[in-house]
């Protein structure tokens, strides 16, 4: 599997399974990361973690706090893709992590990022 990236006119292929997004919340300025998977059915949200509450970020009920952070496995279907508008209010864009490498995207202001999995041709 690949996950396509598509942020302005670029678009980048990762080779990969697995990984991870993170971000700083606009309003509360706490990190937050998601594991997502990229399958066949979509893209599938594994685990998310946040360092705190607040401005909309609750974490749920099911949620176990661990080395600081609050992590869960939301119930959320898998997706065909991920749409990531930036709105400017952050000091950051997020930040895509792969087997040990990361690329920053959605750094400017209205900047759209789609993520999806990579269709295979043939």
């Amino acid at each position: 599997m690949a996950l396509c990236i598509l942020a302005g006119a670029k678009t980048v292929a990762l080779a990969v399974s697995a990984f991870s997004l993170s971000w700083t919340h606009s309003v509360e300025k706490i990190t937050w990361q998601e594991n997502w998977q990229v399958t066949p059915a979509g893209l599938e949200l594994i685990e998310a973690r946040v360092k705190g509450s607040g401005a909309g970020m609750e974490p749920p009920e099911d949620a176990v706090l661990q080395d600081g952070w609050w992590v869960y496995r939301p119930k959320v279907p898998a997706l065909k893709k991920l749409s990531l508008a930036s709105s400017g209010a952050t000091s950051s864009g997020w930040t895509i992590c792969a087997e040990g490498k990361c690329l920053s995207v959605g750094d400017t202001a209205g900047e759209a990022v789609l993520l999806e999995p990579c269709r295979q041709d043939g």
